[in-house]
């Protein structure tokens, strides 16, 4: 069985953004606007996009 992945979109700029959220959205592969990774579905993942929530769109 294949391993559950989610669609990660960058949505919103990282200008004026904390230093945490900047960490978080690269620690999840994003750079500008418009960038799309896969991210495994577990917990750490989902942890990060409530982090950053307000600046990114998930598909499932």
């Amino acid at each position: 069985m294949a391993e559950k992945t989610l669609k990660i979109k960058l949505v919103k700029s990282l200008a004026s953004r904390t230093k945490a959220q900047l960490a978080v959205v690269q620690s999840l592969g994003l750079r500008k606007i418009g960038d799309v990774t896969e991210q495994p579905a577990n917990a750490a993942t989902e942890g990060k996009i409530t982090k950053v929530a307000h600046l990114v769109e998930v598909t499932r």
